[in-house]
């Protein structure tokens, strides 16, 4: 059997936005920024979908959102803008917290050899960031709170709602990376005072090399990428026509069927967790019900997580140790360490992110894989 248990890696091209995209490829190829028929009916594109999202991100205006290429370039193109234009207030304090992507993290560790103060929050044993904790970081300089909405390796959703009309109150610009929530959870921009967001299309069965960077009206954003004056002059070179609207296309389609899906990925998740739990030495890692629908994280006792890794592929079995953007690291994962997990217990974790498209018997194949696996390992 093969089962593909990695959707927070990545998700295959939803028929919607394939569909979407075909035409910008062939008949409808022009260059939005140009003026002639075939680059208007491109651009139209790009403003239809613009005004699409703005609105399932519950975004007040279509051009809050800027496209990018990916939820890394968005996370750093609102993480230095905020930071840069709080230097110019005289505020160079940035909160952040440990278990952040590394495309916060090292973005953060550049501003500090930039001469800005940088306090990463500790996060307690269940995955879960406490507001109370933001708010004692919190100090008259801070130019910028960025905090996940969901972790990308245990999957906990954090309380951004309460973080964002924290931040709003202190008069702090908030920033979000939301590429493991977008098109899983409901996200409201407004409602849940969120200054900035990332997110990244391929997550959500969009494809790979698109994302976008919502940014509230008002909030300076520098630019990262010189050239010409494409997106409000905030991100030079052609827009990607296709992906833009495959994106849209998916979001579109996972926004409609959040409910049901979330419901069903999320029962398939439960099975899981309850079948792991049973494998002696076996350890779930983060909050037990607040998580995004799909992914599951353990740690093993005793085992070395990248030979289980191994052994699981030769069984069919697509599945992670952590991060996808750190594969082949042989350091334990900085997530679990922030969690507080001693070193050789980070190093046994298994990462089993699930999708729509699996099903109760690919379930119980994961479960009978891994407690096989396990135990050979321990042998």
């Amino acid at each position: 059997m093969k089962v593909y248990a990695d959707h927070a890696a990545t998700t295959r091209l939803s028929a919607a936005a394939r569909e979407a995209m075909l035409p910008y490829f062939d008949e409808l190829y022009g260059n939005p920024s140009t003026p002639y028929a075939l680059g208007r009916q491109a651009a139209e594109r790009l403003f239809a979908c613009r005004t699409e999202l703005a609105r399932l991100l519950g975004a007040a205006r279509p051009e809050e959102i800027v496209f990018t290429s990916c939820g890394s370039e968005s996370d750093n193109q609102a993480i230095l803008s905020a930071a840069w234009s709080g230097a110019r207030q005289g505020k160079r304090h940035l909160i952040s917290t440990k278990f952040e992507h590394h495309a916060v993290l090292r973005t953060l560790e550049k501003l500090r050899t930039q001469g800005f103060e940088v306090t990463l929050l500790d996060v307690h044993e269940n995955g879960i960031v406490l507001p109370s904790d933001v708010a004692r970081a919190l100090r008259p300089d801070t130019a910028l709170v960025s905090v996940m909405f969901a972790n990308n390796e245990i999957g906990t959703v954090q309380p951004v709602a309460e973080i964002g009309a924290l931040c709003r109150e202190r008069g702090v610009l908030f920033h979000t990376d939301a590429v493991q929530a977008v098109g899983h959870l409901p996200v409201d921009v407004q409602a849940m005072r969120i200054d900035l967001l990332s997110a990244s299309a391929h997550k959500f069965r969009g494809p790979r090399g698109a994302g976008l960077l919502y940014a509230r009206r008002g909030v300076e954003l520098a630019r990262l990428i010189e050239g010409g004056g494409q997106e409000r002059g905030f991100r030079a070179g052609t827009e990607n026509t296709p992906a833009i609207a495959g994106m849209c296309a998916a979001l579109r389609e996972a926004s409609e069927h959040m409910e049901q899906t979330a419901a069903r990925v999320a029962a398939l998740r439960d099975r899981l967790i309850a079948g792991l739990e049973t494998i002696p030495g076996a350890q779930l890692n983060g909050d037990r019900t607040r998580r995004v629908p799909g992914t599951v994280n353990f740690s093993f006792a005793g085992v070395e997580g990248e030979a289980l890794l191994l052994m699981l592929d030769q069984r069919g079995i697509a599945a992670a140790s952590g991060s996808a953007c750190t594969a082949g690291a042989l350091e334990p994962s900085h997530v679990l360490l922030a969690l507080g997990q001693p070193p050789a217990l980070a190093r046994s974790a298994l990462r089993l992110s699930l999708g729509e498209e699996n099903t109760n018997a690919e379930i119980d194949y994961l479960i009978a894989s891994v407690r096989a696996c396990v135990e050979a390992l321990r042998k």
